[in-house]
């Protein structure tokens, strides 16, 4: 079977590599997003597709729009395509270029969490149950027939970069197997419109954080951002990232408040330990354990609060003007 890969992150990578693998797929070319400018300097890096493609020496094109490299993707005469987090959207041109279709390797359990940002949005909403969908792509967002789905429990406390490394582990097979079930025939199933939901691409506005929520829901917006873009909330009119909230029951609260004299509005520190800062929510209480203060690394909550000098009573998620 002769296809091309489309994909760019490193979520990317170990379909591209479990393809590379399989003897009876020969991978003709890799596309991926152009390199990007990284770092204060703005140096353009190669995103890690390109990486793992030039290391098997496979060919790489990186064109700004899918559509440039059309007539290359009809030379190839493919039999099928794969596509995992590509980063753009294929018009109907391309995909007739594609052979008998376009794969998609999708990190959700389709009509469930359509778009660019299925896991961050499945841990936001306290999903127990993911999972992986591999289907031929349409013109629509997502809605094309599904070949295969993979279910996979959520773990309670897992965020966004481990729970997409394990689902691209464990949807590299799959991608694979879908493939050759294209290529020997099957019929990709309709998907049903009943559960349809969308799942946008996250900017770092859609995590700040609200404390008058209650902690579970703040505990799914801090994970559901980790790595990437990093909830935040303020601290002294700076933000301040923040990358592990646990939430506490009842009785934690409570002990925490035991040296604090007053009423805990939301984002009042209410209590500080080794382990963290505790801060008052809506409904409840989190315990902060990672944080980022603006300009410096990622750091422990409690290191932080040492180097702030900070006091309980003072308050997060507040502006100069409200102090």
């Amino acid at each position: 079977m002769r296809i091309a890969f489309l994909g760019t992150p490193e979520a990317a990578v170990p379909a591209l590599e479990a393809l590379v693998a399989a003897e009876d797929i020969d991978v003709a070319a890799v596309l991926c997003n152009p390199d990007r400018p990284r770092g204060r300097r703005g140096t353009p890096t190669p995103p890690p597709v390109k990486v793992a493609a030039a290391a098997h020496g496979l060919e790489v094109w990186q064109p700004v729009k899918p559509r440039e490299v059309l007539d290359d993707l009809r030379a190839l005469d493919l039999d099928a395509c794969a596509v995992v987090a590509y980063g753009a959207l294929l018009p109907k041109d391309v995909l007739a270029a594609g052979g008998a279709g376009f794969v998609n390797l999708h990190f959700s359990l389709l009509p469930r969490w359509r778009g660019a940002a299925p896991v961050q949005h499945a841990l936001r909403a306290g999903d127990e149950v993911t999972g992986i969908t591999t289907f031929v792509l349409d013109e629509g967002m997502d809605t094309g027939p599904v070949l295969r789905r993979l279910e996979v429990a959520v773990e309670p406390t897992e965020r966004t970069g481990t729970l997409l490394s394990r689902l691209a582990e464990l949807g590299a097979p799959v991608l694979v197997e879908s493939l050759r079930a294209l290529h020997a025939g099957a019929t990709p199933q309709p998907q049903p419109e009943q559960g349809a939901t969308l799942a946008p691409k996250i900017s770092p506005e859609d995590v700040a954080l609200d404390l008058t929520r209650p902690s579970v829901e703040i505990d799914r917006l801090v994970r559901s951002a980790d790595p990437a873009p990093g909830a935040h909330t303020t601290f002294r009119g700076a933000r301040l990232k923040v990358f592990d909230a646990p939430p506490l029951d009842r009785a934690a609260a409570a002990l925490a408040m035991s040296g604090f004299d007053g009423d805990a509005a939301p984002g009042t520190v209410i209590g500080m330990d080794r382990t963290g800062v505790v801060v008052a929510c809506g409904q409840g209480a989190v315990r902060l354990t990672e944080v980022q203060p603006a300009g410096k690394a990622r750091m422990r909550a409690a290191d932080f609060a040492n180097g702030a000098r900070i006091e309980v009573g003072e308050r997060l998620g507040t502006t100069d003007e409200d102090t």
